[in-house]
Order: structure tokens, then C-alpha cells, then sequence
């Protein structure tokens, strides 16, 4: 008798190939330094040991942020991004929206990149 083992995407929804479980994608985070400690918290619960953290401050006008995004521009900024598994950001992103609210404006912004190959 043997088992197979059966993957879930981060919806729990659908089986999913070995090949999405290997999909590897950059993540992007940008919000206030106040997140940071909490983002880093997720990221490490969640399995995502590769990060990197940068500290920024906004240089376009207020003005035009408010006008173009309907976004108040905040002067210290943190930039933290990753490297891992789609599936285990797939799940860091939907605790950004249910924790973080980054539904929400002036919260933060997230984004993925999708890596094809990695030479090392």
C-alpha cells in the first residue's frame, strides 16, 4: 500500500502539481517602520528565512501622491523583501490583508515578482 501525498494551494482549494509547489517568486513589502518587527514575525512563522531590510524615505511631493493614489505619504519607510515559494507567500499576502490590512489605503504594498532561474 502506498500513500500519495496530496498538496493544497493557499486557498486550501485545489490539489496542486509539484510544479506550482516549486514555483519560487521575489515578494516586495512596503509599509511604515512602526510594521517591521510584526512583518518579520510573519515572514519567519511562515518559513521565509531569506529577507532583506531597507530603510527609505519618500522623495515625491506629497501633492502628487494625494492626486494620483489618494495615498498621505508617510517619511519613514521600511522595504523588506524575500525570496521563497510562491505557496508560502501566497499565504504570507492573505495574512497582510486579514492581519496587516493592506486592503486598506495608507497601509502598505506588496507585490511578487515570479523567479524562472536562479544561477548560483
Amino acid at each position: 500500500m502506498t500513500m500519495e501525498q496530496t498538496n493544497f494551494n493557499s486557498r486550501g482549494d485545489r490539489p496542486m502539481k509539484n510544479e506550482e509547489m516549486n514555483k519560487i517568486a521575489f515578494m516586495v513589502l512596503i509599509t511604515g517602520r512602526k510594521q517591521k518587527d510584526a512583518l518579520l514575525s510573519v515572514l519567519l512563522e511562515s518559513g521565509i528565512h531569506l529577507t532583506h531590510t531597507l530603510y527609505g524615505k519618500g522623495t515625491v511631493e506629497a501633492s502628487y501622491l494625494q492626486n494620483m493614489f489618494g495615498l498621505i505619504p508617510e517619511e519613514k519607510k521600511v522595504v523588506i523583501t524575500c525570496l521563497s515559494t510562491q505557496v508560502k507567500i501566497d499565504a504570507v499576502l492573505k495574512q497582510l490583508v486579514e492581519n496587516f490590512h493592506f486592503n486598506e489605503p495608507n497601509t502598505g504594498i506588496a507585490f511578487t515578482i515570479p523567479i524562472n532561474r536562479i544561477s548560483f
